[in-house]
């Protein structure tokens, strides 16, 4: 799941059709008594589940929808949810039944149809869902969303309902970790609504998560709250939840600070410095799996070379990462030695040092690879970024000042920003950069094969640079053929290897998450994925 943005909140406006009531002088004038409010971005697109692969989206259908699995929100690991067995003797074929009882928000009941009339949906080519891939695995899949041309099924053939609440699974081959993946919001499950009136459930999505929407304003505002009826055991702690629009988060960490707003779940890097005496001790820091990384256009032929490896490689060199993270984030991020993330831990696929010497900072072999690579094309690197939060900016000049220094040429880099999180994602999307851009990476799920196969895989739905390569491809498709999660990870590590090698994308720093929040709220906690755990927290 891509990178997050922040959205400016203008004081004493109205949002969603509520007025600020106390003068804006605290987060209980949205939404009653016992909502809290918290910074957000608007979502890229509609929130369909599987059309959703940024975070702000992410965060809502986390809180509206709940699926086969759940990832704990202290440890990440998948926990049965909707799922009360997914069974399989071979990591082919799985047989999933549901548990009894859940529901919709509209009074729907959950039924096997629900996930396979939602998981067919979100593979149809024609449909155009951003994480149809995460469907590629299920037999039928070259059917419904082929490389080329029209499809010529309109559902997986590998999806079979039994009864209302069991249903099979087949893969087109092993993949032992499948199940783990369930937690992932594209697998969640769709009511009859969203097939019958596509174009009235997209206006105010309907769910079977602990929460309901009640309202979204696009810029302002999304209003979510408690659903009394959910059957789950996290239930929310809350009476909702309102969303704040903000493009700068230092404008929202301004706002907590005068409970204008009652949570910040970015602290910007600025005020770090003093978060824990301005907040008194209400500031979260703690680790989570998201990785920042500079991509690369691998559809321009220019970085697509053998001399381009090498510049990529010399470039990785001349960044100093501890420099950076020690000066800018203060504690908030940690240099980057492999592409995964320790939160994984060593049996999860984490091997920290993997990148060996080609992740130090080493300005002279730096210059020597960018010379014996034919230097930069176009002669000048610009590194492309959203500017619509106040870290990204600071970062980047730091790292081309780094490759500045190094190169001892002070234009030999710049930063070359885009206004908005949602023009950024969409200029790349729309293969339309020259150079490096920034690419951060937040899990879907915690195994190492999250981190590798979504970005490097060849037509894999996050692979925004295009970059592809066999031997990483073969590698993946041994580890995902493993039963044995220690086998699977020596050979996704493997994969690992063959990215570095050729530098395919250029580690920066691990992300911690952080958070800061105001006397009304308690309970207040970040789950791996870095997102606050919204239904635990407890106001006034």
């Amino acid at each position: 799941m891509r990178g997050t943005t922040r959205a400016r909140w203008a004081a004493c406006v109205i949002a969603a059709g509520l007025m600020c009531a106390t003068g804006c002088g605290g987060g209980a004038g949205f939404g009653g008594p016992g909502v809290l409010t918290s910074s957000w971005g608007d979502p890229q697109n509609p929130l369909e589940p599987a059309n959703t692969n940024e975070v702000q989206g992410g965060k809502v259908l986390d809180m509206i929808f709940r699926g086969l699995k759940k990832y704990d929100p202290r440890t990440g690991k998948a926990q049965n949810w909707l799922a009360r067995s997914i069974h399989t003797t071979d990591s082919q074929n799985f047989t999933i039944r549901l548990k009894d009882g859940w529901t919709f928000s509209n009074g729907e009941k959950v039924t096997a149809h629900s996930f396979v009339d939602a998981w067919n949906y979100g593979a149809s080519l024609r449909n155009n869902q951003k994480d149809a891939y995460f469907f590629a695995y299920i037999d039928g899949y070259d059917k419904v969303h082929p490389d080329s041309g029209a499809q010529t099924a309109d559902t997986l053939s590998g999806l079979r309902v039994v009864d209302d609440r069991t249903f099979t699974v087949r893969l087109s081959q092993k993949f032992s970790s499948f199940p783990d993946t369930l937690g992932y919001a594209a697998f969640a499950p769709l009511p009859r609504a969203f097939f019958t009136d596509h174009a009235a459930w997209l206006k105010k999505p309907v769910g079977n998560g602990p929460y309901r929407i009640e309202s979204y304003t696009r810029g302002s505002a999304m209003n979510l709250k408690k659903w009394d009826g959910y059957p789950g055991p996290d239930k929310a702690r809350n009476t909702g939840v309102t969303l704040l629009v903000y493009t700068d988060n230092n404008t929202a960490y301004t706002d907590v600070l005068a409970g204008n707003l009652d949570l910040v779940d970015d602290v910007p890097s600025t005020q770090l410095k003093n978060v824990g005496t301005d907040l008194n001790g209400r500031y979260i820091n703690t680790p989570a799996g998201i990785l920042q990384t500079l991509a690369f256009p691998y559809y321009d032929p220019k970085w697509n070379t053998s001399g381009a490896r090498k510049v990529r490689t010399g470039l990785s060199m001349a960044i100093n990462r501890k420099q950076i993270t020690d000066t800018i984030f203060r504690g908030t991020r940690t240099p980057a030695t492999d592409w995964t993330s320790p939160v994984l831990g060593a049996a999860g696929g984490y091997k920290p040092g993997l990148c060996g010497h080609a992740c130090d900072y080493d300005p002279a072999q730096a210059k020597k690879l960018i010379r014996e690579g034919g230097g930069f094309p176009g002669g000048q690197l610009k590194i492309t970024y959203n500017a619509d939060t106040g870290s990204h900016k600071q970062w980047v000049d730091a790292v081309c000042n780094s490759v500045n220094n190094t190169l001892g040429n002070d234009k030999a880099c710049v930063g070359n920003p885009v206004g908005t999180f949602a023009d950024f994602r969409n200029q790349i999307g729309q293969h339309k950069m020259t150079g490096p851009f920034r690419a951060g990476w937040q899990m879907d799920y915690p195994l190492i094969q999250n981190f590798l196969q979504p970005l490097y895989y060849t037509g894999a739905s996050s692979n925004d640079g295009k970059w592809s390569n066999r031997q990483f491809d073969r590698l993946v498709d041994r580890a995902n053929a493993e039963t044995g999660q220690a086998a699977a990870v020596r050979l996704f590590q493997q994969a690992e290897e063959v990215v570095r090698d050729n530098m395919a994308a250029i580690p920066l720093w691990y992300q911690n998450g952080s958070a800061g929040y105001t006397s009304r709220l308690s309970d207040v906690a970040l789950n791996p994925f870095s997102v606050p755990v919204y239904n635990e927290i407890k106001v006034g």
